[in-house]
This record gives structure tokens, sequence and C-alpha cells, in this order.
């Protein structure tokens, strides 16, 4: 029974990933970490919005997978600082596609951190204005293999399931092709797609002299705490309800909403606040922000205390050319884009016009 257990799990999981999966895994009970040591090197990519193609670009440019998209890492610790819902249609592909790199990469002894922007707190609590038409019919056929997990689960009474997906309809509030019911089910706090890939991942993670955020870190949300915010995130992601949704989470204020960091006129950025917000976490030197699109590429503000690094590279928001951030023992900090990589592969090849990642002062 077992044995039929996993294996049906294996086909679902396979078939929603389009793709390799690994064997599912209970959430864990603790709380998503909130500080890490420093790594050797440290990459940090930006928002993806449904776009898987991009994201494996973003991966590859990093050197985190290669040509068959498994991790090449190594010991890299990796962060991607969140928004992968909304705006694209491959939403619950990127999904796996993270949560099987992030078993390899601690495989090989490196790491890869997802954290929770503010497209994941708006869709668990079914706000679903920047969902693509192809966005809701993939969370449909995401609930027709659902349904075809229950029925095949129900033949060994391996699993307290539906038999048919006129039952799983019936559970689910779904009508035949609504991809709006099969999204608020799958997302809602506690939902099946919430549950795994949502709640375990933090809204504020540090590594080593960095914290990463999707929004800003601003002095409120310091003197909140950290560790609260990510705890009671977890929780709320978990069990809801949806309109109990975290004061952190909502407003112009919120951790994954501020832009107070992120104007592109870097002299409107308020570095005061940044300053504050900084001296008030132990060995923290700078902050890495996503949700605001700058056009000009990754790049730093308030004497290199902030780097901004969502590059708008969903096709669906921005279709810019990936770039990621990396910062090398704790201090060394590089623009690496794809217009350099191919420029060192014309070098190799006797073209003289190439250039390096570009250097950031940090």
């Amino acid at each position: 029974m077992q044995v039929w257990n996993s294996f049906i799990n294996t086909v679902i999981d396979t078939l929603h990933a389009s793709g390799p999966s690994i064997a599912r895994s209970n959430v864990n009970a603790a709380s998503p970490p909130a500080v890490l040591p420093a790594a050797e090197r440290l990459v940090a990519i930006g928002d993806l919005h449904g776009d898987i193609s991009k994201t494996r670009r973003a991966f590859r440019l990093a050197g985190l997978i290669d040509q068959k998209d498994r991790w090449s890492g190594g010991t890299t610790v990796a962060v991607q600082v969140g928004d992968i819902l909304d705006r694209g249609d491959q939403e619950i592909e990127i999904f796996y596609f993270l949560e099987r790199l992030q078993r390899e990469a601690d495989a090989a002894g490196g790491a890869l951190h997802i954290l929770n922007g503010n497209h994941e707190s708006m869709n668990v609590a079914h706000q679903f204005r920047y969902v693509t038409p192809g966005g809701y019919q993939d969370f449909h056929k995401w609930a027709q293999t659902h349904a075809l997990e229950a029925a095949l689960k129900g033949i060994c009474n391996c699993h307290h399931g539906h038999a048919n997906f006129s039952d799983l309809r019936k559970a689910m509030g779904l009508r035949s092709g609504d991809g709006f019911a099969a999204r608020s089910a799958a997302l809602q706090p506690g939902g099946p797609i919430a549950t795994r890939f949502i709640a375990p991942h933090p809204v504020v993670l540090q590594v080593g002299t960095t914290i990463f955020v999707h929004g800003g870190l601003l002095p409120q949300h310091v003197e909140y705490g950290i560790e609260r915010m990510n705890k009671e995130a977890r929780e709320w992601f978990l069990k809801g309800p949806i309109k109990a949704k975290p004061q952190f989470l909502s407003g112009r204020e919120a951790v994954v909403w501020a832009r107070d960091y992120s104007h592109e006129d870097a002299s409107r950025c308020d570095c005061d606040a940044l300053h504050k917000a900084l001296a008030g976490v132990p060995g923290a030197e700078r902050v890495v922000v996503g949700h605001t699109i700058q056009s000009s590429g990754i790049n730093s503000a308030c004497g290199g205390r902030v780097l901004r690094i969502d590059v708008g590279l969903s096709k669906g928001c921005g279709d810019g050319s990936p770039e990621v951030l990396e910062i090398r023992n704790d201090k060394e900090v590089r623009r690496l884009r794809e217009a350099a990589e191919k420029a060192e592969l014309r070098m190799a090849k006797g073209d003289p016009t190439a250039a390096g990642g570009a250097a950031m002062t940090a």
C-alpha cells in the first residue's frame, strides 16, 4: 500500500512539475530560519512571476543549474526574493522546479532559500487581480491532476480521497473548467499549494551581514521582530482565516510592499530609515530587495546599503534580461549579466570585445 501511495505521488508530482520531481515531505512544524551564517558565495535572484523559461535562464546565469536543470552550484547559497505568482502562466511548474532544487542544493552542501513576496500573500488572501488567463488554466489543470491522484489512491484505500473528479469538484467547490475556484482552493490558507510551497518560506532572511526581503525592511518591522513576522506569516498561510492577514503583509508599509529604498532616483530613497533599520539588526550591513523593477538593472543606493535586484525578467512583467546578484565572502558584490557571459564566450573564441560581471560597491 505504501509503495503504491509513493508511486502515485511520484506520477502526480511529475505531471505537475512537467519534469523531474522529488519525494514529498511533511511541512516542518518549525518556523522558517531568520538568521544564517555567511557564505563563501551567495547569490540572489529577483521576481520570477510565472515565467519558467526566464527562471531557468536566471539560475543558469547564476551557475546554479546545468543544461539538464540539475543543481550545479555546489556549496553556493542562493536566495530568491519572492513573487513567483501572478503575471505569468507557469507558476506551479516554478514551485516544483524550486522545490526540487532546494533538495538537490542541500544534498550538495549548498542551499536555496525562497522568500514570500506580496503576490504570494495576495493570492493566499484570494486577491487575484494580476492572474493571467493561463494562470487560471494552470490551476484548473492542477485540480484535474489532483482529482486523478484522489481517484488512484481511492483504489487502494491508501488515502482518504475522492474516487473521481466530480466528487473532488463538490468537495473543493469547483465547477467544470473553473480555474478561479481551483486557484482559490489550492492557495487558501491551509490549501495544498499554500501549505507545500508558501508556508515553509520566510518573509525576511539574514545571511551573514545581508538581509533579504521582498519589499523593504523598515524600522517598525525590526521593532516588531523578524522572527515574529516569519512565525506569524507562516501561521496565517497554514491556518488563516483569509481576512486575518497580518498587518505587516498589508499596505504600503508592509514588509512585502514597501518601496522606500527602491526609487530609481536614488535621492528619493529614505536612507535614514534604512540606516536605522539596519542598526537594529545585529550584524546587518546591507539589505537586498526585489518588488520594484529597476530599468537600469541591478543597482545599489544609500551608499551600497541597499541592493535592488528586480529586473522585471518575466515576459508578463517587463520581459527584461535576467541578472543575478553575487556576493563573495560576505563583502565583494557583483552584478552578473547574460551580456557579460556572452562576451566572455566571444573572448574565448578570439573576440577581443568582452567584459566580465559589473562590480558594485557595498
